[in-house]
């Protein structure tokens, strides 16, 4: 008999407790979470599958996968989030990397990831800081173009580790983490400037300096957001909606006939980050309207986060 299985697609921001929100507002998201944190820990995993972007703190352009698998992983520390090791289980991230090999899925492999909020955050608001249940950290590029993963392989990816998740005895909470429509200040290889361009393409650790001025171009944009400015692309609630509602129905299908250039049309370009959800929801059944406790969603600009919560699992 399969364990049982649970999924939850989680936005993440890095302004979270940075940029101030309205009382009422941050009181509704708060429980949000708050909410999210009692359903995972009554479902009381056994095993994470965590899949999470990144924003050119591990990954950049001088050699960028669509999909990295770590076998150990740690974290940057960037915004409010905790540095140092993941509990990363290293023998099941290389059992499901020779999975999905011997499936004709091409993975690459990290022995020594690093992560940034865009996982680390998750874990975070889930069990307060990085001392979890054991985590397989899936990376999935959601910045850099050509290499972004499109809708249709995202899908079979997740099916993929569902398959392999099939064989798991333990109970596996399956995380996607990103999204949903935003478009914060992440430069691209068009960007004008050379120097920008060499930031986002060496890999090298930022120095103390270089990441607080990034978190205070990351915050001001999100307060000109807030604003109106029309220089920062708003929010699309309505996007988001109807990205909740197909995983909901797990109707992932209609999902993947959903153009590439759309996401980045109508959501942004860091709603590729959605694609986290996805795979993670793809990893269960699909055309099946599971159990689903926790469903929340509000558009909070000042964060820069269509920010959405949906939690479900097996029956």
């Amino acid at each position: 008999m399969t364990a049982a299985r649970a999924f939850l697609g989680m936005s993440h921001s890095p302004l979270i407790g940075l940029n101030p929100v309205a009382p009422e507002v941050d009181a509704e998201l708060q429980a949000a979470i708050a909410a999210a944190r009692a359903q995972v820990l009554a479902f009381d995993p056994e095993l994470v599958v965590l899949l999470g972007p990144d924003h050119y703190n591990g990954f950049f352009n001088e050699l960028m996968p669509p999909f990295c698998i770590g076998t150990q992983a740690s974290s940057v520390g960037d915004y409010l989030t905790p540095d140092g090791p993941l509990a990363v289980d290293g023998e099941t991230a290389v059992a499901l990397a020779t999975h999905l090999m011997d499936a004709d899925f091409d993975i690459a492999v990290s022995r020594r990831m690093r992560v940034d909020h865009g996982f680390v955050q998750a874990l975070q608001m889930l069990w307060g800081g990085l001392a979890t249940p054991p985590v397989v950290p899936i990376f999935l590029n959601a910045v850099a173009q050509p290499g972004i993963a499109r809708l249709r392989r995202c899908r079979q990816l997740g099916t993929a580790i569902g398959r392999f998740l099939d064989h798991e005895p333990r109970r596996t909470l399956v995380i996607g983490s990103g999204g949903l429509s935003h478009e914060p200040p992440v430069p691209t290889l068009a960007h004008p400037d050379a120097a920008v361009r060499e930031v986002i393409t060496a890999k090298r650790e930022a120095t103390p300096l270089e990441r607080a001025a990034k978190t205070e171009r990351v915050k001001a944009a999100g307060r000109a957001l807030a604003a109106g400015a029309p220089s920062i692309k708003p929010l699309n609630p309505d996007w988001d909606r109807r990205w909740m509602d197909a995983l909901a129905r797990g109707d992932l299908e209609a999902v993947t006939r959903w153009s590439e250039d759309s996401i980045e049309r109508d959501a942004g370009l860091s709603a590729h980050e959605s694609k986290t959800w996805l795979v993670a929801r793809a990893a269960l059944p699909e055309n099946t309207v599971l159990p689903c406790p926790l469903r929340y969603y509000r558009a909070i600009p000042e964060l820069i986060a269509g920010y959405g919560v949906l939690f479900m699992h097996s029956p």
